[in-house]
């Protein structure tokens, strides 16, 4: 009788674990196929502040060719060999600073623009000049910065708002004045007349020409949540990272918006390499050459077109997995982590890092490291939010202030042969 009790109980034990094995396996397949489906399709771009509208087919008034770099913010063209820096000089508030804790850099020729928790700063002729709320800022808090090559204004993101400084006057923009989605803004990236906006609640499209806004969110794109990240627009396509909802893509030829995600799913770890993004979250997004750089809080992803890479800090010279802001150049990556600057040329990775004593350089391919360098000074600090570039310079905002890297005298190979190991 027992043992009857026993073997009814173990049947019953592994009927129950076989259907929520073949639950789980439904669910995946479902997802997974879905995606494939959505992914496929695409999904027509509707214009919506709440609800879904038909869709509208919207051009640029005009879209920098794919071949016009920007001379203004010193990019240069893809041939152009990786630069290792070795001089640093980092700025806080001793130095005009409003605060330490930066958060993003934009450089618009002969001027940096720093956003910091407050207010924004401007670097010009050797001096910082702090702008604040009481100078019409629509909050303290500034996240994000982008200059448009088309009227070169900067927009600022912020905590409580979108603004335009033009003429030296702000010009602000919420929810309750404009098509703003929410006013807490993670990203800006312009492109012609457009200004596209990384929000909380979705993306916006601000046409400074016609002054008119669109909304796009989960209620008329594929977006599956509205909580937008990061943003990157160039050459007819827009890419947006989003929160739990891996990236989204829109191209102004097609008027279709199309999504990639992580494919299997995991949240605490990505189990296949090379089949799309790290993760779902998706904090970082840079569109540049044709390559797309994707960041997540674990690792780094680069999408071509047709097959997607990825990297870790495991099996790479990536600073960390925890990544916080991507900016291509050319062919280069540059990479911001929790743990130091990253940069990638496809072969050949350098970080940048602060040490006890100095700073740190690591040259890398693959996992194997060239080389290690010890340098006199360093990054204000490890932990990086953004990046940006100055003719050969490089600006790095930081948690406890903005750093300016310069390149060494020698050239690449010098620096990879003539070894100088770190001490341990």
């Amino acid at each position: 009788m027992r043992r009857t009790i026993q073997l009814n109980a173990v049947r019953i034990i592994v009927a129950i674990v076989l259907l929520c094995a073949t639950y789980v396996f439904a669910q995946f397949i479902a997802r997974h196929t879905s995606n494939l489906s959505r992914s496929s399709a695409g999904y027509a771009a509707t214009d919506s502040k709440k609800t879904v509208v038909p869709p509208r087919p919207h051009k640029p008034s005009s879209i920098p060719d794919s071949s016009g770099l920007s001379t203004s913010r010193g990019n240069h063209p893809p041939s152009r060999p990786m630069l290792l820096y070795d001089r640093w000089r980092s700025f806080t508030t001793k130095d005009g600073l409003p605060s330490d804790d930066t958060k993003c850099v934009r450089v618009d020729g002969d001027r940096v623009w720093v956003g910091t928790d407050e207010g924004l700063a401007l670097y010009e002729g050797g001096v910082w000049r702090a702008y604040g709320v009481k100078d019409g800022l629509p909050h303290r808090i500034v996240l994000s910065l982008d200059v448009s090559e088309q009227t070169g204004d900067l927009w600022v993101g912020t905590a409580g708002g979108l603004a335009r400084f033009s003429g030296g006057r702000f010009e602000n923009f919420n929810q309750m004045n404009s098509g703003l989605a929410n006013d807490v803004v993670y990203g800006i990236s312009c492109l012609g007349d457009d200004v596209w906006v990384a929000t909380a609640s979705g993306v916006s499209r601000y046409n400074v020409r016609r002054r008119d806004w669109a909304i796009f969110n989960n209620n008329n794109t594929i977006m599956f949540e509205p909580w937008t990240y990061a943003i990157s627009a160039k050459d007819g396509m827009v890419y947006v990272g989003v929160w739990g909802g891996g990236v989204v893509e829109y191209s102004y030829k097609t008027n279709f918006w199309k999504d990639y995600h992580d494919p299997d799913g995991e949240l605490e770890i990505d189990l296949f390499k090379d089949d799309g993004p790290t993760h779902e979250v998706i904090p970082a997004v840079s569109y540049e050459n044709g390559m797309l750089w994707v960041g997540s809080y674990f690792g780094l992803s680069t999408y071509d077109g047709r097959h997607w890479k990825n990297y870790y800090k495991t099996d790479s010279g990536l600073a960390s997995d925890f990544i916080n802001f991507v900016r291509a150049r050319g062919h280069i990556g540059w990479i911001c982590t929790d743990d130091g600057l990253s940069s990638f040329d496809g072969t050949t990775w350098a970080t940048y890092r602060k040490g006890d004593a100095g700073g740190e350089l690591r040259i890398s391919r693959g996992s194997r490291v060239m080389e290690k360098r010890r340098l006199p000074q360093s990054l204000a600090h490890n932990y990086t939010l953004g990046v940006d570039f100055q003719g050969d310079d490089v600006w790095v905002a930081t948690a406890q202030g903005v750093s300016r890297g310069s390149p060494s005298s020698r050239s690449r190979y010098e620096l990879m042969t003539k070894k100088m190991p770190l001490s341990d």
